[in-house]
């Protein structure tokens, strides 16, 4: 009798793990949609497009000389000058602005910056924290939530968990304001 009652149970406790390995990967199926679709609803970073601060109500378009050399990385977004807003509907669309000294570029990153100014994206690729950090002593952007470390000339990953380097954005100088010269290198994320 006990036997039965045993056998009864381990297939009611099959069942209800069976249901919720079904749940958790029918919401992970969700979660990956709904960040698909947000990738692809046209909010991306276009040619032409001005960088403005990601935090407040600032829609002033930055210049070359508001981005120091060493100092922390500025975080902006993409502006629409045709619908005159920021591109932030996407997290994806966030961009992190470093800038170096030209001498400590190669001649390709050279091309892709405004006078020492780089882009990146700003969304780490190992889980999606933002690189917000410089870490000056050792010339390395960093992301806080698990402290992958990148290589501000050139995104590559110095230290991990990260595997994938930084996807980049080229940058163009016009009237001393910084101006987005292409799309990303790689689609941003993880």
């Amino acid at each position: 009798m006990f036997q039965e009652n045993s056998s009864a149970v381990d297939g009611t406790r099959r069942d209800l793990l069976k249901i919720a390995g079904a749940t958790v990967a029918g919401c992970c199926a969700m979660t990956m949609d709904v960040a698909g679709a947000e990738e692809v609803d046209g909010l991306g970073i276009v040619k032409g497009d001005w960088l403005v601060p990601a935090k407040g109500a600032e829609t002033a378009p930055l210049k070359v000389d508001d981005i120091k050399v060493g100092a922390k990385p500025v975080l902006v977004f993409p502006f629409d000058l045709k619908e005159k807003k920021a591109r932030n509907e996407s997290r994806l669309n966030k961009l992190m602005l470093v800038r170096l000294d030209p001498a400590d570029l190669s001649d390709e990153m050279k091309a892709r910056s405004a006078n020492g100014v780089v882009a990146y994206s700003a969304v780490c690729t190992h889980q999606g924290c933002d690189v917000t950090e410089y870490i000056a002593a050792e010339k390395a952007l960093m992301c806080f939530c698990h402290f992958s470390k990148f290589n501000p000339a050139d995104g590559t990953v110095v230290k991990g968990p990260a595997s994938k380097s930084l996807p980049f954005v080229p940058l163009a100088e016009k009237d001393g304001l910084l101006i987005v010269a292409g799309g990303f290198s790689v689609k941003p994320g993880v």
